[in-house]
């Protein structure tokens, strides 16, 4: 299995599904497929990339213990991409293509990152994102992304 880059955005819904209450079948399959994807990183079989913006959004969350699973879970990531004019400039190409400003940003740094994948468990930026032509990496939802990072 090839290696692959993984930027996995930090809001919740993303890296902090496996704490959301599991009242529906998509949230524990999304949870489950997260907890896989932490555990590929974990093997060496995926690298995390993290960002400022990524950082910037752990800083804002609000409880503790969500706060702290993501310090921990970014933690492990081998590439951290800094916010710069370049990545700025992208992030606006990207929000005049109807991409909301932080994801826009996110997309940015995932691509400065030369990113396989970014995942996301948010349907509107992943629908909006894969209508973009020129991405120059492959936006995806956690469970996709497993059956991707397994074949």
């Amino acid at each position: 299995m090839a290696r692959s880059t993984v930027e996995l955005r930090c809001d919740c819904p993303g890296i902090q599904r496996p704490l959301d209450t599991k009242l529906q079948i998509r949230i524990v399959l999304e949870a489950e497929a997260v907890l896989g994807i932490l555990i590929f990183c974990e093997s060496g079989i995926v690298e995390l990339v993290t960002s400022d913006i990524l950082t910037f959004e752990v800083g804002r969350t609000p409880h503790i213990a969500r706060r702290e699973y993501a310090w921990e879970v970014l933690s492990q990531a081998k590439t951290h991409v800094r916010l710069n004019s370049e990545l700025e400039r992208r992030a606006k190409e990207l929000n005049s293509q109807g991409i909301k400003p932080l994801d826009a940003l996110h997309l940015a740094a995932a691509e400065e990152a030369r990113a396989d994948y970014l995942c996301t468990c948010d349907d509107r930026f992943l629908r909006r994102a894969q209508a973009i032509a020129d991405l120059k990496v492959e936006v995806v939802g956690p469970v996709e992304l497993v059956g991707e990072l397994e074949k």
